[in-house]
């Protein structure tokens, strides 16, 4: 597994919408962010690791679909957009996913990453949803590469 990342971006929202920005201002997603190749993303919030989701859709059209959700067809979009004006997102792009069950891998690094949350203390409060799959080592070294990023970037 080729994993790359992280790129960090902070966000802006209300319940409807939202903007990115970093450390220089508005900014656009990245390659790695709107590319088709599974990714995966952590929101964190006030320094706690808020929600993990995993996505082959580009990050904004991700982001959109979950800021604009009505609770048609019983999606209700991300719960935290109503409660919450600002998160750190992070992004990490599998790169050398396979063509058959390409989203498989970065779901069971998902489920891995949420697993370390909760040994650290608590399941991530926005987290709704997670893909189980059997893990393996490999799947084990990316999540903890990834939870130790996470963790160093939180105060």
């Amino acid at each position: 597994m080729r994993i790359s990342g992280p790129e960090r971006y902070v966000l802006l929202f209300d319940a409807k919408k939202f903007t990115v920005s970093s450390s220089k201002g508005t900014v656009k997603f990245s390659k790695l962010a709107t590319s088709k190749l599974p990714k995966l993303y952590t929101v964190s919030v006030d320094g706690q690791l808020f929600y993990v989701g995993v996505t082959r859709q580009s990050i904004r059209t991700r982001f959109r679909t979950g800021f604009n959700a009505t609770g048609a067809n019983g999606y209700h979009g991300y719960a935290w957009r109503h409660s919450l004006t600002k998160a750190t997102l992070d992004v990490w792009c599998h790169e050398d996913a396979p063509t058959e069950n390409p989203e498989r891998d970065i779901e069971t690094v998902e489920a891995e990453v949420v697993f370390l949350a909760r040994l650290a203390g608590q399941w991530p409060a926005g987290q709704t949803e997670i893909h189980f799959h059997p893990s393996n080592e490999k799947h084990r070294e990316v999540a903890a590469a990834i939870w130790k990023i996470v963790i160093a970037s939180i105060p």
